[in-house]
């Protein structure tokens, strides 16, 4: 059993981005983590980025478990820290990809100010968001994402607090990439993250997920299924909406969609810019001046469209593979010979048809003739009888009864 299973979990299409000796997860049935961190594992393959050269960040939480769950370098940090130690990691490696993964509470509550000075500062960093409205892990506490009015453990009547709208925050703040998603939309928000990973400055995506076991439940929303189906008929696809306007309200319209898509110098590009105005071509960061990182930058680039291509090669291959596996399917075959057989069929029984035709008159149909009138007369013969005996008899019965007297 252990070697079928080491033999499935090897011929896994995420076996060489996920940490499949890890598996399974510990997220609860329903949860759209799973999902989300799948989404991030096809983008990662799609994106052609050297799997050498990215590094998952995460704080506490459930959400925090991704970065021990993916097949890069990964840091699992402390409440609040995620987004500071990314930063710390890509300044001392620019070379880095460096992607944050984690909750809402971990992101916007006890980390809200590393959140928006890192948007502020347009570090060079990718920020996936996984907003559940809870503090899943911890017992279910309110967030600074949870609707108004919905339910948690420390708000039994109703969140009467105002929650935080994600995107604006992040568009105030100066991110320069802002994109919304539900844990249901996997194609789009592959994309997203593609998109996020081949550019450069601050990007924020956040993904509305489901939490079954304290969100859906306390509020009576039914499990993860339901919760998906009430994204698919609730989201609205706005690309490019005013960030002041995507708000979410308890079981209200969601608003999904690229918001902001810009650019600006980032934090090491303004720092270098600055200094090589105020110091001049002496200035060199990191050993190297900026000539020589634009060409690292430039043949890195060219490296990630070869292997971008690559991927694309492969996925048209498998699926030429799959379209001629399907062509040879003997059902199509056999569907095709089937009519073949049944007009056949229906010419055999026709020249039956006929033969019996032309064989029934000479036999058959002159009896039938020839017994048909002599039935039917007879037949006529016994009900004018009966007719006949009854007309006498009421003739009888009327000569028979006295005539009725009439008063005066």
């Amino acid at each position: 059993m252990s070697m079928d299973t080491a033999k499935f979990k090897n011929a896994s299409p995420m076996a060489g981005t996920l940490r499949m000796d890890r598996m399974a997860h510990i997220w609860c049935p329903g949860c759209g983590i799973g999902s989300e961190v799948n989404a991030f594992a096809e983008a990662v393959k799609r994106s052609g980025i050297d799997p050498d050269k990215l590094a998952v960040v995460s704080g506490i939480g459930c959400t925090g478990r991704v970065a021990g769950y993916v097949d890069f370098d990964s840091i699992h940090t402390t409440h609040g820290r995620a987004i500071p130690v990314a930063t710390g990691l890509k300044l001392a490696n620019p070379n880095m990809k460096v992607v944050v993964f984690s909750g809402e509470g971990d992101i916007t509550g006890i980390g809200g100010n590393h959140f928006i000075h890192a948007a502020r500062r347009n570090m060079d960093i990718v920020v996936i968001c996984n907003n559940n409205f809870t503090y899943g892990m911890t017992g279910g506490q309110v967030t600074p994402t949870t609707p108004h009015l919905a339910v948690s453990s420390t708000t039994p009547f109703g969140n009467h607090e105002y929650p935080f709208n994600l995107p604006f925050l992040a568009d105030a703040a100066g991110a320069t990439y802002i994109a919304r998603w539900t844990s249901m939309h996997s194609r789009n928000l592959i994309q997203s993250i593609e998109e996020a990973l081949s550019r450069k400055g601050f990007s924020f995506i956040e993904i509305v997920s489901p939490c079954t076991t304290l969100y859906l439940r306390r509020n009576r929303l039914g499990d993860g299924v339901d919760a998906l189906q009430f994204y698919q008929e609730n989201a609205v696809l706005k690309h490019g909406a005013d960030t002041r306007e995507v708000d979410i309200d308890f079981q209200g319209k969601i608003i999904i969609g690229k918001f902001v898509d810009k650019n600006k110098p980032t934090y090491s590009e303004a720092l270098d810019e600055r200094c090589v105005k105020v110091v001049g071509d002496d200035y060199e960061l990191y050993g190297k001046t900026v000539p020589e990182r634009e060409a690292e930058e430039k043949a890195e680039k060219e490296r990630v469209a070869a292997r971008r291509a690559a991927v694309q090669a492969e996925e048209e291959k498998a699926k030429r593979v799959v379209t001629k596996v399907s062509a040879k399917i003997p059902v199509k075959s056999s569907a095709k010979k089937a009519p073949a057989k049944v007009a056949k069929v229906t010419k055999a029984s026709a020249k039956t048809a006929k033969k019996a035709a032309a064989k029934a008159p000479a036999k058959t149909v002159k009896k039938a003739v020839a017994k048909a009138p002599a039935k039917a007369v007879a037949k006529k013969a016994a009900s004018a009888k009966k007719t006949a005996a009854k007309k006498i008899v009421t003739k009888k019965a009327a000569a028979k009864a006295p005539a009725k007297k009439t008063r005066k």
